[in-house]
């Protein structure tokens, strides 16, 4: 099973993808994170990410970069990197 998202880069089971996930207690904070793609428990026709024991069903919505060097460069982009801690995993 593939996905296509809206940078039309195909997903399929078993990647490993980079995401911005906001710190939910500290909302001000946001880190690149390793998610796995995963088959959506909820609807076995759809993938999900599986980041911090939860799934999120995979959308285009979302802000998923194939590599680390490339989530670095959004990431640099869009908060340059001020005052926003980064951790990774």
């Amino acid at each position: 099973m593939n996905f296509v998202n809206l940078e039309n880069s195909t997903y399929q089971l078993g990647d490993i993808v980079y995401v911005f996930y906001r710190n939910p207690h500290t909302q001000n904070v946001t880190n690149i994170q390793e998610a796995a793609v995963v088959q959506n428990p909820e609807n076995h026709e759809e993938l999900a990410l599986f980041l911090y024991e939860t799934y999120y069903p995979l959308s285009e919505e979302m802000a998923v970069y194939s590599s680390q060097a490339e989530a670095e460069a959004a990431f640099d982009y869009y908060f340059g990197g001020y005052g926003i801690e980064e951790t990774y995993q």
